[in-house]
């Protein structure tokens, strides 16, 4: 599907038959809240706990449309620069030394300042990059690890699709780039970027996608081993963990459980308990729930 793919999509089944070609298995809510951001032009604003398949999202959007992913990692301290734009200065003081050895010391200032801000020295980080090569998908990852200053930012440029950069001029997106916003709720966002957006809260999988997953991303999963592998860590979710294990966990579970024999039993259970959970904490909590010695009677 080529650069206007998103525009074939009369339906949210139609979106869901999409994603699910390049691998990603969504329930409706999700189908519908990425059919209806795209219909709409709005940015998605997906939250949830880690490992339900927010970032998985964009990724498979993006390969569903054929257009090209381009991901902001948030974190703690990021500005403006780290997300939008810089100045390669040390190409451009190697540059300017370059010029006045070439001028022999008579070297015209301003000439010499305009030349080092121009697109040969401009780092564009991803918010420029989504605005210069949209169509694209732009994800932007973890935007509660930022702080309030930059989510004002991050809302103004979502607003206009437009920037202003003094040594450059306006750039403005040639069509606004599909927006997936992520957060794992460490903090509240503001109502303003919430309005911006359509908002979508995803949950772990029920068991019967789990089950679709872990056979879809693992081939050599057989259907008990899948089944119990889903159903075990669906309890896992319901004690008092402090990670409850994601989807990306299962599978890890699931593969070393491959390379054990493919049986799910008490033994290989603990053996290979730390590729599903990944806190001593936790790890105390679900060996003392007795979870594991019960797994010998899990369903099937």
């Amino acid at each position: 599907m080529g650069e206007d793919g998103a525009a074939e999509w009369n339906s949210p089944g139609e979106v869901a038959a999409a994603l699910d070609g390049v691998g990603y298995l969504p329930d409706e809510g999700i189908a519908t809240a990425a059919f209806l951001a795209l219909r709409m032009g709005r940015p998605l604003l997906c939250e949830g706990e880690p490992g339900t398949g927010k970032t998985a999202l964009a990724q498979s959007l993006a390969a569903a449309m054929g257009v090209e992913l381009i991901r902001l990692q948030c974190h703690e301290g990021i500005d403006a620069a780290q997300a939008l734009y810089d100045w390669d200065f040390p190409r451009q003081l190697l540059h300017l030394r370059t010029l006045e050895a070439a001028a022999d010391g008579a070297l015209d200032a301003e000439a010499a300042e305009a030349s080092l801000y121009t697109d040969r020295f401009l780092l564009a980080r991803p918010l420029l990059r989504a605005l210069r090569e949209a169509p694209c998908v732009l994800l932007v990852d973890e935007i509660d690890r930022a702080d309030d200053e930059f989510e004002a930012f991050l809302l103004e440029v979502l607003s206009e699709h437009a920037v202003s950069i003094p040594e450059l001029g306006e750039v403005r997106a040639p069509a606004p780039p599909v927006v997936v916003l992520t957060s794992n709720r460490t903090r509240e966002l503001h109502d303003a970027l919430k309005r911006r957006c359509l908002y979508h809260w995803l949950d772990h999988p029920g068991r019967e996608r789990e089950v679709a997953i872990l056979r879809r991303g693992l081939p050599g999963v057989d259907e008990r081993l899948a089944e119990q592998v889903a159903t075990t860590v669906r309890r896992m979710r319901e004690l008092e963990l402090v990670k409850p294990p994601g989807v990306a966990e299962s599978l890890d579970w699931a593969r070393a459980l491959l390379e054990l024999g493919g049986q799910l039993q008490p033994g290989t259970a603990a053996a290979s308990l730390g590729a599903v959970l990944k806190y001593r904490e936790d790890l105390d909590r679900v060996r003392g729930s007795g979870l594991l010695d019960e797994l010998g009677a899990a369903p099937t």
